[in-house]
């Protein structure tokens, strides 16, 4: 379904990845203006009782839950691109959905999709093999939970072929290239932090299908699902000014899974 016709839009965002010693991001905050949070696993961020605590307030809240699996890379915080044997990698991933799974019925909720994290999601945008090992582990825990990716890329593709549902995601805080992928995190201006500018790209994007590349070209983009990244320097008030306009607009917002689920 797409987002331009119906005007209707999911806000998520990677949400249980403080502890201690690393706080990234304000959750409960968060949880106010999104309609869908993705929730550390706890390999590249988090802790058992941070993740925990995160669930039980989405719960709470009304808000949609995502598995958020990465690379086992907690220095990195899951960004790194790394090169695992494919067994290894399906094991992490069906560890770590099975996880959360278990701590959300802890809490009274359920999952209700899977958007791999960093280094993960972006290798599987155009690296078929992972792709195929990432969607054989979601299927192999539940083939009803639905697989949140990069509008176009070639992990929606491959999810969609093996049967799952698919969502498409945008992002409201990262650059794009004229090919529709990301700016790197290493490039110059790859991450967003202006709110009014933010808030007037998600708008965009939402009305028209597209988005400003950093060359300064319009890419098309549809996508059920738009994120803020919670360790964005500003997250919070980007997602509340883009909130505000697109409501303000006539859109509504609401989850692309689970309950509720517009798409």
């Amino acid at each position: 379904m797409n987002a331009k016709n119906t005007m209707t839009i999911d806000l998520n965002s990677d949400l249980g990845e403080n502890v201690p010693d690393r706080v990234v991001s304000d959750d409960s905050a968060m949880l106010e203006l999104v309609s869908s949070a993705n929730v550390s696993c706890g390999f590249h961020a988090g802790s058992p009782e941070g993740i925990r605590a995160t669930l039980a307030a989405a719960t709470k809240s009304g808000v949609i839950i995502g598995a958020h699996p990465g690379y086992d890379d907690y220095e990195g915080f899951g960004r790194r691109p790394l090169d695992v044997p494919a067994a290894t990698l399906q094991a992490q991933v069906e560890y770590q959905i099975g996880a959360l799974l278990g701590l959300t019925t802890a809490v009274g909720g359920s999952v209700a999709y899977v958007k791999p994290h960093g280094g993960l999601y972006n290798a599987i945008v155009a690296d078929e093999a992972q792709a195929k090992v990432v969607v054989d582990a979601v299927k192999a825990i539940d083939p009803s939970l639905v697989f949140l990716g990069l509008a176009g890329s070639v992990a929606n593709r491959v999810a969609a072929e093996a049967g799952l549902q698919v969502a498409a995601e945008a992002f409201a805080d990262r650059s794009y290239n004229p090919d529709g992928s990301l700016v790197s995190r290493t490039e110059p201006n790859a991450v967003l932090h202006d709110p009014e500018a933010v808030a007037a790209r998600v708008l965009r994007l939402v009305q028209t299908g597209q988005v400003e590349a950093i060359d300064g070209s319009l890419v098309d983009v549809d996508a059920q699902s738009i994120c803020f990244h919670g360790d964005s320097q500003g997250s919070i008030d980007m997602a509340r000014a883009a909130r505000e306009l697109l409501e303000s607009s006539g859109v509504t917002i609401a989850p692309f899974a689970g309950a509720g689920a517009w798409t």
